[in-house]
């Protein structure tokens, strides 16, 4: 069980016994191959988005018992509950399971990189910065409730991972030009080969990446009212979700 583990585990139910953390860590060797080192773990499985430069997808970031821990953790603060209370926001001062999540990013980042032999993620700047993250802000949606397409302010900076839990869901990303542009943009684009709208299949425990183009040149949104949920041609059960996203503010001058 690596740290980040053991930090949401106790955040989320408190100490466990000896037994208990070697057993879980013996099944977590072994699902990623076996010895416990870290430079011989298998590297997560990050999937560019190739219409969209900046734009990074891992499926697997979290199994079923780490996203359950989170979970836990999470409200374990006490700041979600029923009715309006469905956001949750911090900055600076992060819990330490937010700081652990957040060094695990960097770790999963790392090691991809490490595998893909000096394939980049993320630019050294952002990846090396510290703390890479000091702001997050957690979201419940129910199954009807989606995000407007919208590009993140600006008072944060470049950088941003989106955390999924619980649902599946598709993150639809729209060329800000094109949404500004005119009545006839989709059809210049047609003939230019540019791209309009990228789906983006988000399930449960996956990770986003958003820097550069994609932070900045790209919306992206989640329309989630019955019937505009599909993917590879089925329509998505839509339940309850909850993301966690993850932002580094700028420098005040």
């Amino acid at each position: 069980m690596d740290e980040w583990q053991k930090a949401v585990m106790r955040e989320a139910f408190g100490g466990s016994s000896a037994s208990e953390e070697e057993e879980e860590a013996i099944t977590e060797d072994e699902a990623r191959g076996g010895s416990g080192d870290r430079s011989k773990r298998l590297a997560p499985i990050w999937e560019p988005v190739v219409e969209i430069r900046g734009l990074w997808l891992c499926r697997d970031f979290l199994s079923p018992q780490q996203q359950s821990r989170l979970l836990s953790a999470l409200l374990r603060e006490g700041w979600l509950g029923e009715g309006s209370n469905n956001q949750a926001m911090r900055f600076g001062n992060l819990p330490c399971w937010a700081t652990e999540l957040c060094n695990s990013v960097r770790d999963a980042v790392v090691l991809a990189e490490e595998a893909a032999a000096g394939g980049r993620l993320l630019p050294p700047d952002i990846l090396w910065r510290q703390p890479l993250f000091d702001q997050f802000i957690a979201n419940v949606y129910q199954p009807v409730e989606g995000i407007c397409a919208h590009v993140d302010l600006m008072r944060f900076e470049d950088g941003i991972a989106i955390v999924s839990l619980e649902s599946s869901c598709v993150m639809h990303f729209s060329n800000v030009e094109h949404e500004e542009g005119r009545e006839d943009a989709e059809e210049e684009d047609e003939e230019r080969g540019k791209v309009g709208k990228v789906p983006v299949y988000l399930p449960p425990g996956s990770l986003v990446l958003l820097s550069g183009d994609a932070r900045y040149s790209w919306k992206h949104e989640i329309n989630r009212e019955p019937g505009s949920q599909f993917w590879e041609g089925k329509e998505l059960n839509q339940k309850q979700r909850t993301s966690i996203t993850l932002r580094k503010l700028c420098p005040v001058d």
